[in-house]
């Protein structure tokens, strides 16, 4: 969560909040990198966001989780390009920190969203039977809220007062946020990780077990049924190690880095981490069939079928 780039303690460079009035800076070009960022998720997710909204077949559990996360990084890409702009045009102590706050609590809800997509990916295996009823919608709801909910908190943390803006010594990698808050974003996120990981290995042993029971019931192990799960197997392989990539880098540095350290490090871990964000409607909606159908339908208008779509079952990877 980059801020104005400016001399620090040693003579090293370090993303720092601007404390005194606002002189002629130079433009840090990982600070356009990350704008450019920014505007690429804002377009990509807004995308996404509409056409959910647009279609009023996309109201399945899966889509509603799927419209969470990609208001999330619709918001972190907003945060981005908003970011950049109170560096370099609208210098101001407060702002700077509210958009600090924006960029915490929207990353915090992608990343959280990805948390219940898996969750609801898992139930919708594991109890396969029961996932289309009320009980699965309830549960969507709930951790929809908490997703928000707890996001939302942690993004307040900064701008009620846990930052350093009046103590340089307890100033993280990324100020004005503190040590001690980017170890509890880090920590939250290994937990995360580590939920997820565990969680598409129970999904990958779900997949292989009906496989295996499909090959006992035919006799045989076809070769379609075999490429199918083949290809589940790599494609939640593909999504896990996307995630664990993207973020991972900037999560360690964050705990292990030290302030004093060139920005050019926090730099280097954090826009991978923003690229999340990016892949994100490739991986989760824009191969999504449903989705497709109603880009055809929202951009184009051109696109008539009497063939119904039935909603895809987020087990579909």
């Amino acid at each position: 969560f980059p801020l104005p780039w400016m001399p620090a303690r040693g003579g090293n460079a370090s993303l720092e909040l601007a404390s005194r009035p606002p002189a002629p800076t130079a433009i840090n070009p990982w600070d356009v990198m990350l704008c450019v960022s920014g505007t690429a998720i804002a377009c990509e997710n807004a995308i996404v966001v509409a056409i959910i909204c647009y279609s009023p077949t996309l109201r399945t559990p899966m889509f509603v989780l799927v419209g969470s996360l990609a208001t999330a990084d619709l918001l972190a890409g907003l945060g981005l390009i908003l970011n950049f702009v109170f560096q370099y045009v609208i210098r101001s102590e407060t702002v700077s920190l509210l958009t600090v706050g924006f960029l915490v609590a929207s990353f915090a809800a992608s990343v959280s969203s990805l948390l219940a997509i898996t969750v609801d990916r898992y139930l919708s295996l594991y109890n396969a039977l029961t996932y289309y009823s009320e009980r699965t919608v309830l549960c969507i709801h709930t951790m929809l809220v908490g997703t928000w909910g707890v996001s939302l908190c942690l993004g307040l943390l900064p701008v009620l007062g846990w930052n350093c803006l009046h103590d340089r010594s307890v100033c993280s990698v990324v100020r004005p946020l503190t040590k001690s808050n980017v170890t509890l974003l880090s920590a939250s996120f290994f937990l995360i990780f580590i939920i997820m990981l565990h969680l598409y290995i129970e999904i990958c042993k779900i997949v292989c077990r009906h496989a295996h029971q499909i090959a006992l019931q035919q006799h045989f192990l076809t070769a379609s049924h075999y490429v199918a799960t083949k290809k589940g197997v790599s494609t939640l392989a593909i999504i896990l190690g996307t995630f664990g990539a993207s973020w991972l880098p900037f999560a360690i540095y964050c705990v292990v880095g030290d302030p004093d350290y060139p920005s050019v490090y926090t730099y280097a871990t954090l826009l991978p981490a923003t690229y999340n964000s990016m892949i994100n409607p490739i991986i989760y909606a824009y191969r999504n069939q449903e989705i497709q159908r109603s880009m055809w339908v929202l951009f184009c208008g051109c696109f008539q079928s009497k063939v119904s779509f039935r909603s895809r079952s987020p087990s579909d990877v």
